[in-house]
């Protein structure tokens, strides 16, 4: 009976993407006491693999409902109760890899989002090397597993550009992944800021508007005020960066190409539109 329940939980959580986060909570609840009665909230021997299945599908389904209401602490644990069902060799439960993978690369995202690049790479480095993983490439291949690395690595090069890009078209694996877009948008508009004030005295406003990626030019008056730059005769004016050492000038020029990139992306986008 309690099987039956769990089976039935799941089916109205995976029809109802868009129901409402204490509601799915809710049910995630039932269906958690109901494996404890079966003794299934953690695998071991005696668990058949119909029971950890149906366990591991409840906290899979528990990760995207946190996801979708932007919850990335219970995200984290769902994650964590995950990770022993993952690790199960695949001849005691073969692994269900769209829905894995569509996890792994979320939780990877959150890491990039949160700035925990070690962390990314530590996960990274197990992903190949996991029961049903595959090699590196297949790895970098997957629909949900490519997204998060090549946009971390598009991050490191200072191709903001190729990121953006990557946030606005079909390239997105998924809608849950659509939730990390702002919050990499925010980042990328604070390196593409630090850059500019590295390489420019000043730039206009329609160029900073473009360069940024922001709606309006009132929209950039208000990033101007924020980052505390001077706003006057229809140009952004960037505050002096103090200049030493041999690496300055390296570091202006490293600047200046992340952000002409970058400008001519913009353009490009506007002209399209």
């Amino acid at each position: 009976m309690a099987e039956r329940n769990v089976s039935q939980i799941l089916g109205q959580l995976k029809h109802s993407p868009s129901m409402s986060y204490p509601e799915a909570n809710a049910l995630l609840s039932k269906a958690k006491l109901a494996l404890l009665s079966l003794n299934a909230l953690t695998p071991s021997q005696s668990t058949s693999p119909q029971l950890l299945a149906l366990a591991r599908e409840t906290f899979e389904q528990g990760a995207l409902f946190a996801i979708r209401a932007r919850n990335p602490e219970a995200f984290t644990r769902y994650v964590q109760q995950l990770q022993p069902f993952y690790e199960l060799p695949s001849a005691t439960l073969p692994p269900n890899l769209p829905e894995r993978n569509k996890v792994t690369g979320l939780s990877l995202l959150l890491l990039l989002t949160q700035g925990r690049y070690a962390e990314f790479h530590s996960e990274l480095e197990g992903l190949a090397n996991r029961d049903g993983g595959g090699s590196s490439g297949d790895v970098e291949g997957d629909r949900y597993l490519g997204y998060p690395i090549r946009l971390e690595r598009w991050l490191m090069e200072g191709s903001y550009d190729r990121v953006w890009k990557a946030m606005k078209s079909s390239e997105v694996p998924c809608d849950e992944y659509g939730v990390f877009s702002e919050i990499l948008k925010n980042q990328i508009r604070s390196e593409i800021a630090s850059s500019s004030e590295r390489a420019y005295p000043s730039l206009p406003i329609s160029s900073t508007k473009s360069l940024l990626f922001l709606d309006s030019e009132g929209d950039v008056i208000q990033f101007a005020k924020y980052r505390g730059w001077v706003v006057r005769d229809g140009h952004i004016y960037f505050p002096d960066a103090a200049e030493s050492g041999e690496d300055s000038g390296q570091s202006k020029d490293i600047s200046q190409v992340i952000i002409e990139n970058t400008l001519g992306y913009a353009r490009e986008l506007e002209t399209i539109v």
